[in-house]
């Protein structure tokens, strides 16, 4: 069982703490085995809302392990801007040991002037909120600061934008762990339909053509994914709905900038894929199971 450590400093921004936690607390609901900690470098950490906390542990009492997580959250920037917040000397010693004992540390905004203030920002690509970009490349001259990404992982480290990209982070790394199709439904259950990577580069046809807020089309595409086997003929889908058949087709390509149909054999291609890694299951079994007529089908789709 990993543990996932978050850190709830002074001036926390409550939406860098709160974004990831509540991505983890969805995957726990689908069968995350992990367990989420919390701690604090400060006696009776207050968000910059005004919004209190009960008792934090202090993050001397963590028993984190090689493959854990930490989690340090943005603050206001008059904090991070203070000698209090320079002077926490031992809670960046202690995130730089959690670094050597391959715990990987992560923030959120500018969270990562504490990331820095460890040294590990050293030759690391790293980001932060766009507002904090130059500050944090000059109070930190060594890092490699990039301003136009959600977020990046840089030897063990893991940096974020600000706010929201913060959820963008926490889904990526739920997608290390647990593949593509547990993420798409941690995604769904949070109504964030299109996650988006920290370069765009890497996609997901479980988290793709989701950003639309059409309630038929992502039911559709929910049905989609849970009943790959079937024909799923768009007279089906159409009744499932509500819709002519038409009508559907019409309204899916232009939510999704898909058809049905190349939507449908992206999904089988995609599961297929996954199955071809297990060695027990025949050509045959896979084929049928992603609801193609026959082996030679399959091959046929994947060579193209």
């Amino acid at each position: 069982m990993k543990r996932i450590a978050f850190i709830v400093p002074p001036n926390v921004e409550l939406l860098d703490l709160a974004g990831p936690v509540q991505v983890f607390v969805e995957a726990q609901f689908y069968g995350l085995d992990d367990k989420l900690e919390f701690y604090t470098f400060s006696d009776d950490p207050i968000s910059t809302s005004g919004l209190g906390f009960g008792k934090v542990a202090h993050f001397n009492e963590a028993k984190l392990k090689e493959g854990d997580f930490v989690f340090v959250p943005g603050m206001s920037f008059e904090y991070v801007n203070s000698i209090a917040f320079r002077s926490e000397r031992r809670f960046f010693e202690w995130l730089k040991e959690c670094s050597e004992k391959k715990i990987t540390v992560c923030s959120v905004c500018n969270g990562a002037f504490a990331l820095g203030e460890a040294g590990l920002l050293r030759n690391t690509e790293c980001t932060t909120h766009w507002r904090r970009v130059k500050e944090l490349q000059g109070q930190f001259p060594d890092a490699r600061v990039l301003s136009d990404i959600l977020f990046i992982k840089s030897n063990n480290v893991y940096t974020s934008a600000g706010i929201s990209a913060g959820i963008d982070l926490a889904l990526a790394i739920l997608e290390d762990l647990k593949g593509p199709l547990f993420t798409h439904k941690v995604a769904r259950g949070l109504v964030v339909y299109h996650r988006r990577s920290g370069k765009h580069r890497q996609q997901s046809i479980y988290l793709d053509y989701r950003n639309h807020i059409n309630p038929q089309v992502h039911e559709v595409q929910d049905y989609l994914i849970e009943n790959l086997s079937r024909e799923n003929n768009i007279e089906d889908l159409a009744a499932l709905v509500g819709m002519s058949p038409r009508n559907l087709s019409r309204v899916f390509k232009e939510k999704t900038g898909s058809t049905v149909l190349d939507y449908l054999t992206l999904l089988r291609k995609e599961y297929a894929a996954t199955m071809l890694n297990n060695p027990e299951y025949t050509i045959e079994y896979i084929a049928a199971q992603c609801g193609f007529k026959s082996a030679r089908q399959l091959h046929r789709i994947l060579k193209k």
